[in-house]
């Protein structure tokens, strides 16, 4: 099994990161997807892929929620580094829109032109894209259509409105620890396929009052199994091919 998304250079782990990949491993996790939002925290993140070489994999992007601090030049000198590090990468993410945090109208403009640069970038490397969305999914859905992006990863994704639609587009999504306490999440997994159906924890967020891990996505992948009807393991295993299918890792 794989976390397919969490964020292990955040500050929660400066002191102990040896010791949670350690556990990690000792759980039966396989690897762990880590994924960089902030600039500022790209040259962390790079020292901990290549520590953790084929068990921690690296996503890169702006987060839509920094808009508004970052200049054009800054957008153009991160995107000259993620493509100097093209070998270190196994997906442009995560990116996307994020109505909740950015209100006004020319700001959440100005994130759709950096959502297409993300997608032209993630087509230029030839790498999948991870999507956050949140209050945006009818124009992140629309963006993604309408510049043809194909393997698509809609991180945490909430709207069982347009799972149709996600399926249709032959998008994935992930499921994180939010469905223990989420009906509308245990529907969305209920309408979807397993095999559009990858685990994510979003450490060191929802860790229930700690900080999160990334072994808790046991969490969903006991309320998947639930759900479908299924054994643990069965969910376990195919969720975890998925993310390695996705991501293309090789561990």
């Amino acid at each position: 099994m794989i976390d397919a998304h969490c964020h292990l250079e955040q500050k929660d782990y400066i002191n102990d990161l040896d010791k949670v990949i350690d556990t990690c491993k000792k759980e039966g996790l396989k690897a762990v997807v880590t994924v960089c939002t902030e600039t500022k925290d790209w040259d962390r993140a790079l020292e901990i892929v290549k520590q953790y070489k084929n068990y921690v994999f690296l996503c890169g992007a702006i987060h839509p929620e920094f808009i508004k601090e970052i200049s054009s030049k800054h957008i153009d000198e991160f995107f000259d580094r993620l493509k100097e590090n093209k070998k270190n990468l196994v997906a442009i993410g995560e990116t996307g829109l994020d109505y909740f945090w950015v209100r006004e109208l020319e700001w959440q403009e100005k994130q759709k032109e950096l959502f297409i640069q993300h997608i032209e970038l993630s087509k230029e490397l030839k790498l999948p894209l991870v999507i956050h969305t949140r209050d945006a999914a009818e124009d992140v859905l629309r963006i993604l259509e309408q510049e043809n992006a194909k393997k698509v990863l809609l991180h945490l994704w909430g709207n069982r409105e347009m799972m149709p639609r996600v399926i249709e587009n032959k998008y994935s999504i992930t499921i994180g620890p939010i469905i223990a306490r989420s009906k509308k999440h245990k529907k969305i997994v209920r309408d979807t396929p397993l095999e559009n159906i990858l685990l994510e924890t979003d450490s060191p967020w929802f860790g229930n009052g700690s900080r999160g891990l990334p072994i808790n996505i046991k969490v969903p992948c006991e309320k998947i199994a639930e759900v479908k009807k299924l054994t643990f393991e069965e969910v376990w295993n195919k969720a975890g091919n998925n993310t390695i299918k996705f991501f293309n890792l090789i561990l």
